[in-house]
């Protein structure tokens, strides 16, 4: 019995079995190449060709990051240790800029937040004071909280409008005892840093940002 070899080309997806070059499918099958129609073979090998350079750039985008909250990890601790100073606000957010005042780097702490059962609470309170008002009246309130509440997954809720409500300013007791347990269900579950790089031409123009963003770029 022959003895199978086979040998893979992950850059170009071809296997060899045998002297043979084959290609798996989506299912894990191994078609002969030459059975394979000359546009999928197009479309795979331009898929590949962009994929390497997207593998490339993404690990020199988190190889830049590293390097770059190091450099200012080791900035804050000099300054820290030779005038006792401590850059940023308490939340972690802070600026870094050249002296000519044309570039800035920021560090920007964001939240995750999660609401706990307090939540419940909050909703009963807010359906007494929509039961009570006239169904005419404040529509634009009604619409904010059906909006927060009636999501298309149970158990979740719509944070932009749960904020939404936290802004409207109304003196039912109710209203205001609801607000206070929205902000008792508020739990940061966690956070993440992002930096983000600005420049300007000249000390009166508008900060234009850098951007690292494919979808911006």
């Amino acid at each position: 019995m022959e003895a199978v070899i086979l040998e893979e080309k992950p850059a170009t997806g071809v296997v060899v079995v045998t002297g043979k070059n084959y290609m798996p499918d989506a299912k894990g099958n191994l078609v002969p190449v030459e059975l394979i129609k000359p546009a999928d073979k197009l479309e795979d090998e331009t898929v590949r060709k962009i994929m390497a350079f997207a593998e490339e750039l993404s690990a020199q985008i988190a190889r830049f990051r590293g390097h770059t909250m190091t450099d200012l990890g080791e900035f804050d601790a000099l300054i820290e240790q030779e005038y006792g100073l401590t850059k940023g606000g308490a939340k972690g957010n802070r600026t870094y800029q050249t002296f000519d005042g044309l570039m800035k780097v920021q560090v920007q702490v964001a939240d995750f937040i999660d609401f706990g059962p307090q939540l419940q609470v909050a909703k009963k309170l807010l359906d007494d004071c929509l039961n009570e008002w006239a169904s005419d009246s404040r529509p634009e309130i009604r619409a904010v909280i059906t909006k927060a509440f009636n999501t298309e997954k149970e158990g979740q809720v719509n944070r932009a409008e749960i904020f939404m409500l936290l802004r409207l300013d109304i003196e039912d007791a109710r209203w205001q005892e609801a607000m206070r347990a929205i902000r008792d269900a508020m739990r940061v579950t966690g956070s993440k840093e992002y930096v983000r790089f600005h420049k300007r031409a000249s000390i009166t123009d508008a900060w234009q940002a850098v951007t690292i963003d494919l979808a911006k770029a």
